[in-house]
Formats: structure tokens, C-alpha cells, sequence
């Protein structure tokens, strides 16, 4: 199952730009300093500063791209009475869980869903589907903007970008030292690099980028327990289970778009590999543990 969603994609984009960058301009001669072996050092050097760049720009634009992914407005001056009971709502959470507040947004969308992202706890947004507001209660809407408000106040997003920029670390630097391998052995090129260096290199890192995928979604699903925990803390336990189980009843709607996917409160379902690139945690995985903690 495909579950590249809107941090990794863009991710992913930002580190194939920068590759093809210091393919062009050069850059990559720093790596091949005797014509013959990788300068490794450099490498590794080089390799972290593509990776955290593409990590933090994927986390700078991430608003951004959310807004305009799922249409979403958001509520500047709260004109009806849900407005401003949503928008009073976030803000009484904010502050309990002390962090600035976020904005809010609704998007059209038939599925119950919702979701949180941002630069950091002070520049954050948090949306939900009219689809959300029309199938649950007052009590379980509040619980599962209690949960999203949680994962801005956990910083989940910036620490998804520190795993992030250290995998693709090592994603890029592995991709070179693969591309570099085969240029030597395979083509027995002696000096420099020739194209299946950097052919190899973007191939191998297509396919590290979507395998170090599974770490990043294992953090992801790490945190929606995390989540969880922090919504029932912040608007009820009981609460918070019922907006989960009403989550089970709309399984078979349709989902945010796949790129959002891992941002929203509800994920897919899946078992054996799939698992791995899972987002989230089985709904009803989620619903014993905080049944569990009662």
C-alpha cells in the first residue's frame, strides 16, 4: 500500500532537487576527491546537510501545503455559531495544554476526520472535515480536536522532522556509496563518475527513501497512542473513546487524500508488511489501551 503522505512526498521531492542540483553544478566532486575512492567523510558531511534541509523545508511548507491540499478556511472571524464553538474550543485547549494558539480551519470532505501540522507548538493548524462535524457529537468533536491539539503540544512534528532528516541522511548517503559501487565494479569507470554513478544513486535512493519510510511510520504510530493519551487528559476519557469507536463506524468512507493521511486522526487498515507502512495504529488497538488505562 502506498503511504507516501504529504511530509514524506514532499520530502522526498526536495532531496531528488538537491541531487539533481549537485549533479549539475558539480558539487558531488567533493565526494570522488582522488578520482578513485569516496572522500566518505565529506560524503557523510554532505549527505547531512541535503537531509535536514529537505526534512525542514518539508516541515516549513507543511502548512501550507495542507491548506491548499484540502481546501481548507480557516476561521478568522467566527461567523456561526459552530464557528465560534470550535474556535472557543481550540482555544480553551491551547491554553491548557500551553502552547499558542493554533489556527483553525474546516475542509470539506464527506469522511470524519481531522488533522494538526505546522512549523512548531506556536505556528500550528488544526482542521476538521464537515463530514466530522455533521456524524459526531459536541463531546466527540472536542475530544478528537483534544487529540490534535495534543500532538502540537507533543511537538510531534518537529521531532518527525529530526527522524526524518537523519534518515535521509543516511538514505543519501548509502544512495551514493550503492551508485558508487556499481560505477567502480559494474562499468569499471577509473576516475571520476560516469551516468550509472548518478543514475544508481537516484534509483537508490528512491527505494532507501520508501524502505526508512517504515521507521518514520512506526514514529508515527508511536504517537497517535501518545495522542490519545493527551486527548483523554484534555477532554474526558470517556470522551475520547467514544470519538474513537464512532471512528470504526466510518471505515469504509473515503480518507484524506493519501498525502495527508498520516496527519489525520483516523488511518487505514492493514496487516503483515502493510503494517509497517501504516500511519496509524488499528482503531480498536487504540481504543484498549486507553480502555486499559481507565
Amino acid at each position: 500500500m502506498k503511504r507516501i503522505f504529504l511530509f514524506l512526498l514532499t520530502n522526498l521531492a526536495i532531496m531528488l532537487v538537491l541531487g539533481v542540483v549537485i549533479s549539475v553544478f558539480g558539487l558531488g566532486q567533493v565526494l570522488d576527491a582522488q578520482g578513485v575512492d569516496l572522500d566518505l567523510q565529506a560524503l557523510l558531511v554532505l549527505s547531512a546537510v541535503v537531509g535536514m534541509t529537505g526534512s525542514f523545508m518539508s516541515l516549513a511548507m507543511s502548512k501550507f501545503m495542507a491548506k491548499r491540499m484540502t481546501n481548507a478556511t480557516v476561521i478568522e472571524s467566527p461567523r456561526t455559531e459552530q464557528e465560534q464553538w470550535l474556535f472557543r474550543t481550540v482555544q480553551y485547549q491551547a491554553q491548557a495544554a500551553g502552547i499558542g494558539m493554533p489556527e483553525v480551519a474546516i475542509y470539506d470532505a464527506p469522511d470524519m476526520n481531522a488533522f494538526a501540522t505546522g512549523m512548531s507548538r506556536n505556528n500550528a493548524l488544526v482542521a476538521v472535515s464537515t463530514g466530522l462535524l455533521r456524524g459526531m457529537s459536541r463531546d466527540e468533536v472536542e475530544a478528537v480536536l483534544a487529540h490534535e491539539v495534543s500532538h502540537v503540544a507533543n511537538g510531534d512534528m518537529i521531532t518527525l522532522a529530526l527522524i526524518q532528516g537523519v534518515v535521509n541522511t543516511f538514505v543519501f548517503f548509502l544512495s551514493r556509496v550503492i551508485g558508487h559501487l556499481v560505477d567502480r565494479v559494474v562499468f569499471k569507470t577509473e576516475r571520476g563518475h560516469g551516468p550509472a554513478y548518478w543514475v544508481t544513486a537516484i534509483i537508490a535512493q528512491v527505494v532507501l527513501g520508501i524502505l526508512a519510510s517504515a521507521i518514520v511510520m512506526w514514529f508515527s504510530r508511536q504517537r497517535e497512542f501518545k495522542a490519545d493519551a493527551g486527548g483523554a487528559d484534555l477532554a474526558g476519557r470517556q470522551k475520547m473513546i467514544s470519538a474513537l469507536k464512532r471512528l470504526q463506524q466510518s471505515v469504509n468512507d473515503p480518507h484524506l487524500p493519501e498525502q495527508l493521511e498520516a496527519f489525520g486522526i483516523a488511518g487505514g487498515m492493514g496487516a503483515g508488511m502493510k503494517r509497517l507502512f501504516m500511519s496509524h495504529p488499528p482503531l480498536e488497538e487504540r481504543i484498549e489501551v486507553l480502555q486499559r488505562s481507565i
